[in-house]
C-alpha cells in the first residue's frame, strides 16, 4: 500500500515562499504520476501541478501557478517537492499530494493515493 506524507506547510506573508515535500513509501515498480492539488474552504479540490516519476519527467501546472510554483522530484528519496514563490492570499488552501498509477492526468478522481494534506495560509 502506497503511503504519502506531506510536510512544509505554514503561514507566510504575501510575496513569500514555501516548499512542500511529499514522501512516498510502499511503492512498486511502474509508471507513476505525482500531483499536487489544493482545496480552499468552500471550494472544490483543484489541480496545482504534476510530474511523471520516470522517463523524461513530464511536468504540468495549473495556469494560476505557472511561473510561481515549481514541481520537482528526488527519485533516490522517493520525494516530490512543490516550491511556491510569490505566494498570494488566494493560494491559501490545504495542499494534497497524490499519486496516479494509470498514467498522465490532472484529474483528481484519477489519482489512486492521497496524503493527509498540509495547510498553507498566505496573509495579505
Amino acid at each position: 500500500q502506497v503511503q504519502l506524507v506531506e510536510s512544509g506547510g505554514g503561514l507566510v506573508q504575501a510575496g513569500g515562499s514555501l516548499t512542500l515535500s511529499c514522501a512516498a513509501s510502499g511503492r512498486t515498480f511502474g509508471f507513476y504520476v505525482m500531483g499536487w492539488f489544493r482545496q480552499a474552504p468552500g471550494k472544490e479540490r483543484e489541480f496545482v501541478a504534476a510530474i511523471s516519476w520516470s522517463g523524461g519527467g513530464i511536468i504540468g501546472y495549473a495556469d494560476s501557478v505557472k511561473g510561481r510554483f515549481t514541481i520537482s522530484r528526488d527519485n533516490a528519496k522517493n520525494t516530490v517537492y512543490l516550491q511556491m514563490n510569490s505566494l498570494k492570499p488566494e493560494d491559501t488552501a490545504v495542499y494534497y499530494c497524490a499519486e496516479s498509477k494509470t498514467g498522465w492526468t490532472i484529474e483528481a478522481d484519477q489519482y489512486d493515493y492521497w496524503g493527509q494534506g498540509t495547510q498553507v495560509s498566505v496573509s495579505s
